[in-house]
């Protein structure tokens, strides 16, 4: 039986030809990573290669580590398998990683999503034999609404709130949700605060973004400057001590959880914004037709439900498992993809 070009194994993707793995969640010795979340880019590994965008993120989180960085498209060899990275829209820096030998293509998204955001890189679909797809939100009840229109509600929100003199409090994760909410936040109405955790990550993206200035909230910053503003925090934030210099506060979450009414109750949460970096149901679908593939296999998310449906549509599609965090691990604030 012929052998696969990409394998599921105790420490991740391996591609046993080159002797290296993708995005592996226990140590190895060669790592090839698709995006710098933090269960997709772990400690540990002896070399990592990822996109040129990528390394300042994972040397933020990850130290002084041994890590090169790649063009998108460019080609590099090991062991004559031909590896590259192809945007994938996630975050800034987040790249679908193509594996051919041989002639045969297989394509690993990482995570992607299909709308542009202004900050990523957009995501461009890679002909393959064999894809290999989170999906997160793979059910027809995901269905996002264009950026544009969640952002005008969000400045809306803001404003509203501010006229009742209250402070806006808006959750979402240091890497990927933050900068996006603080790119398309209105500056005019008013100044954008944010958390210790959201500013270090900022500060790091500022050299290839444009972004409106932020204050980071330190024990000098008063009560009284606060009030009437808008907060950026991330999740975990939510009912501990912090919070409190921001009474009176109303607080909204940025997720694609926010679809389901239950979400936003379970966290105590005063409006949800459905807002999600990953690709809804339409999305998967067109993504994977694009590729041209016939074989597909679901990694993280709801995999069976979708790989079934796949099936019916004539693709050859199985699930893996895998240490990825699908964006339910944010409900226990685990993860900061999302």
């Amino acid at each position: 039986m012929k052998t696969p070009l990409l394998a599921f194994n105790e420490k991740g993707i391996y591609c046993a030809q080159a002797d290296v793995y993708l995005d592996p969640w226990r140590p190895v010795d060669k790592a090839i990573i698709s995006h710098g979340h933090a269960d997709h880019s772990r400690w540990g590994h002896k070399k990592y290669i990822t996109h040129h965008s990528n390394i300042p993120i994972i040397k933020h989180r990850l130290g002084e580590i041994n890590v090169s960085g790649k063009d998108w498209d460019e080609t590099f060899t090991v062991n004559n398998v031909k590896f590259s990275f192809h945007p994938a829209g996630h975050i800034i820096g987040s790249a679908q990683i193509r594996v051919e030998y041989k002639g045969e293509v297989w394509v690993f998204t990482g995570d992607y999503k299909t709308e542009a955001d202004g900050l990523a890189k957009p995501y461009e679909p890679v002909k393959c034999h064999t894809f290999i797809t989170e999906c997160t939100f793979g059910l027809p009840a995901f269905k996002w609404q264009p950026q544009e229109e969640v952002f005008a509600e969000i400045n809306n929100w803001w404003q509203q709130n501010q006229s009742e003199g209250k402070t806006s409090v808006i959750f979402g994760y240091s890497l990927g949700k933050a900068q996006r909410l603080l790119k398309y936040l209105d500056p005019s109405i008013g100044k954008i605060y944010t958390h210790g955790a959201i500013e270090n990550m900022t500060e790091v993206l500022r050299p290839q973004l444009e972004m409106p200035e932020t204050i980071r909230i330190t024990r000098e910053v008063k009560k009284e400057e606060i009030k009437g503003n808008i907060v950026i925090a991330p999740p975990s934030a939510h009912g501990t001590p912090w919070i409190k210099k921001m009474v009176p506060y109303v607080t909204a979450s940025a997720s694609g959880w926010m679809t389901f009414r239950g979400a936003r109750r379970r966290r105590a949460i005063d409006r949800g914004f459905v807002l999600s970096d990953h690709c809804d149901w339409k999305g998967l679908l067109s993504s994977i037709k694009e590729t041209g593939a016939e074989k597909i296999i679901c990694t993280h998310g709801y995999t069976d439900i979708f790989s079934k449906y796949l099936r019916e549509l004539g693709y050859d599609a199985r699930t893996e498992q895998t240490q990825y965090e699908e964006e339910n691990a944010e409900q226990t604030s685990k993860t900061e993809d999302e």
